[in-house]
């Protein structure tokens, strides 16, 4: 096999022609950091302008996860300020300026966005509820309670019941006899389950994905996994990190059962970097990126069985911190607790 760094082709840039049509979009985060990176560079926002995630994730129609993560990256590259964790700043004003994006001068291309996609306001707040709901199985049991959720987020009692009933879908809560929809506990038993099925199919996920798999990506995603280098890093900012790995990369797998099945254990396990907010710690963020980073190595090299071999021991040596920190769960913090959530007896 040639070396894609002389010109010639590989079986990463196999598809290059076929992905710069549009045929495989961008990562959502790679698509809001370039819009918003333009526009910054070009002087198009004003100083001073609070740019926040949520507000980011509500214009571009998607969850906050690759809203956060593209700010973040912005921030690494000097292209934006931290605003004391609320978010963003323009860079050079003397004061906040908080005023819609679309009338600071933010402008989406053809093709991106809520509004071109048109999504149903179920569309636009379901990614944060799962999110929400995922984040605090942990700590127990809840009930959710459909008139809450509806008043949370402005919506009517019917669009609500669809989001529960989508969340049932996926497997993130479950509705018992009396029609009343519950969610967790996520238990350890329960978390080795879904690492087991993880470690079982990801790196076959990977194999069948890797003849789709882009150099230019992979150097992307490598480049972002050295940039980490807390604690402290912004939970979302860790999510971001794994969705890379273990989302994006393995989405070209032509296989659409697996990535199914794959899915409805990772939405769980993805979003414990915000469960476990508190007990980051150096050493294990360290073996992490260690660890992602060889996968991406090993591609780059094109050697997909050391790929597949450092994903399954990634997900296996991952395991027990996990646990560990679940061992360690204080009860719910009110501050992470969604008002639609009720503690269950």
């Amino acid at each position: 096999m040639t070396d894609a760094r002389e010109g010639n082709p590989t079986r990463l840039s196999a598809t290059r022609a076929v992905e710069a049509t549009g045929a495989r979009p961008a990562p959502l985060y790679a698509t809001i950091h370039g819009v918003l990176r333009d526009h910054l560079l070009d002087g198009r926002l004003p100083a001073g302008l609070v740019v926040g995630p949520t507000a980011i994730a509500r214009l571009f129609g998607v969850s906050r996860i690759p809203a956060a993560a593209a700010l973040a990256e912005l921030a690494e590259q000097g292209l934006v300020d931290s605003f004391g964790g609320r978010g963003y700043l323009v860079p050079g004003g003397s004061e906040p300026l908080r005023m819609d994006l679309v009338e600071a001068g933010l402008v989406l291309p053809e093709g991106v966005g809520a509004g071109t996609a048109s999504p149903t306001r179920r569309e636009q707040i379901y990614p944060e509820v799962e999110h929400a709901v995922a984040g605090c199985l942990g700590y127990g049991r809840f009930m959710l309670n459909e008139s809450a959720l509806a008043q949370t987020y402005d919506v009517s009692r019917t669009i609500a019941h669809e989001v529960l009933a989508q969340l049932e879908l996926a497997g993130v809560i479950e509705q018992d006899s009396n029609k009343r929809w519950y969610a967790g506990p996520f238990s350890a038993e329960d978390f080795a389950r879904h690492f087991e099925m993880r470690w079982l199919f990801e790196p076959q996920a990977l194999r069948q994905a890797y003849p789709m798999l882009k150099r230019a990506d992979l150097e992307a995603r490598l480049a972002r996994v050295a940039r980490i280098s807390g604690p402290p890093v912004a939970p979302l900012e860790l999510e971001g990190v794994e969705a890379d790995l273990h989302t994006h990369t393995l989405a070209p797998c032509p296989n659409p059962v697996l990535l199914a099945a794959l899915k409805r254990s990772q939405r769980l396990i993805l979003v414990t970097h915000s469960t476990f907010a508190d007990f980051q710690n150096s050493a294990e963020i360290g073996n992490m990126m260690r660890d992602h980073e060889a996968v991406y190595r090993a591609l780059l090299d094109e050697d997909v069985d050391g790929a597949a071999a450092a994903l399954e021991a990634h997900l296996r040596r991952s395991l027990a911190p996990c646990l560990d920190m679940l061992s360690q769960l204080p009860p719910i913090p009110e501050s992470i607790r969604p008002p639609y959530l009720i503690l269950a007896d």
